[in-house]
């Protein structure tokens, strides 16, 4: 059975696979690219975005906001004239305003938030054709987000991202419940689908639901397929491609992780997260991690200085610049399945039963 397409308003993926923001410096301009060139949904993180700019060090915001333009450029030109290309924008980013006017300005097809909820996203966007789409992992988030929407600004979201308690990075969930089983999640995710169709019905328009989280095999497309979503988000099985934008040396963390290896920590963002065990994971759990620069990556609502257990800019930039074993290296739960590199057509290949030469 081939897999459908998936259509966010007026756009269109060949194939129903968003891949999900990775950062920092994880998913790129190569790896959004790759994924839209494909047929899917390319998606570049935008957290510290620029940390490749000489500019970064002094002035990591202007860096951001430059780099924001340069990555979408970029990726377009790979995806081709039909490539779908958007954004991840955590809602607990310092200034997060900026960051979604920014992508907004640049032309972004799509932006996709999460880490909170993001309540004046549609504002933000306000006469652009970019799409919005919030991340959510209850029904009770979706309905107070969505009401709140068609209550202050008369509109929708054109997308809904539900992530389940197997997905890699921070996680909308308790630390007890990152470990539910996923059943308990498929019983929730029916709840969502009800909630978002009562906002279908009120603004005549489709919004589609894509399931994140724990996404492997094509059979885990069709489990959630059949479940009733539209599509799927996948993160963790890009990250060893060749495409992918991170360094090899985190690639190969990857590639040796054990299911022993996945943990759940406590991120300064405030919510827990799923990363793999390593030299910082160890060191994280026994003392407090003395902060050596502020980069501003988080709002002060959910940075504190004196509080944080460390700074997760630095923890996440030491993962991509060749010492991943101090770094924070986020990761899903299924990571430990993957054994080998491969690429993006490969992948998509795996997934839809096509040849390989058909996403070159």
């Amino acid at each position: 059975m081939s897999l459908p397409t998936l259509t966010i308003g007026n756009l269109t993926a060949r194939f129903p696979i968003i891949q999900g923001g990775m950062g920092i410096g994880v998913s790129l301009s190569r790896l959004a690219g790759a994924v839209a060139r494909a047929g899917g949904v390319g998606i570049i993180s935008c957290a510290q975005i620029g940390f490749q700019d000489p500019l970064f060090e002094k002035s990591p915001l202007k860096a951001n906001m430059r780099a924001i333009e340069t990555e979408y450029q970029k990726a377009k030109t790979i995806a081709g004239d039909n490539g779908i290309v958007g954004f991840n924008i955590m809602c607990a980013t310092y200034q997060y305003e900026r960051y979604v006017k920014r992508c907004v300005e640049v032309g972004a097809d799509l932006i996709i938030s999460g880490a909170g909820l993001p309540i004046h996203l549609p504002e933000l966007v306000a006469n652009s054709k970019t799409k919005i789409a919030p991340i959510v992992s209850s029904a009770k988030a979706v309905k107070v987000l969505l009401r709140t929407w068609a209550k202050r600004y008369q509109r929708t979201a054109d997308l809904v991202v539900v992530e389940g308690p197997q997905a890699g990075g921070h996680l909308g969930f308790s630390y007890e419940e990152a470990s539910m089983e996923p059943s308990v999640m498929d019983q929730e995710f029916g709840k969502i689908l009800k909630e978002v169709a009562a906002y279908e019905e009120q603004f005549q328009q489709k919004i589609p639901v894509v399931f994140a989280g724990g996404i492997h095999s094509r059979e885990d497309i069709d489990y959630y397929l059949k479940l009733g979503a539209s599509g799927v988000q996948i993160a963790t099985r890009f990250v060893v491609t060749e495409e992918c934008d991170a360094p090899d040396s985190y690639k190969q963390m990857y590639l040796r992780a054990k299911p022993e290896d996945i943990e759940i920590i406590k991120s300064p963002v405030g919510m827990p997260g799923r990363a793999l065990h390593n030299d910082f994971t160890k060191r994280a759990a026994k003392e407090r991690i003395p902060i050596e620069r502020c980069r501003n990556c988080l709002s002060l609502k959910h940075c504190d200085r004196k509080t944080i257990p460390y700074c997760i800019s630095q923890m996440l930039l030491n993962s991509v610049t060749e010492h991943p074993n101090e770094g924070l290296v986020f990761a899903g739960a299924q990571v430990h399945r993957i054994h080998e590199k491969t690429t993006v057509p490969a992948l998509f290949a795996e997934w839809t039963g096509l040849s390989e030469t058909t996403f070159l």
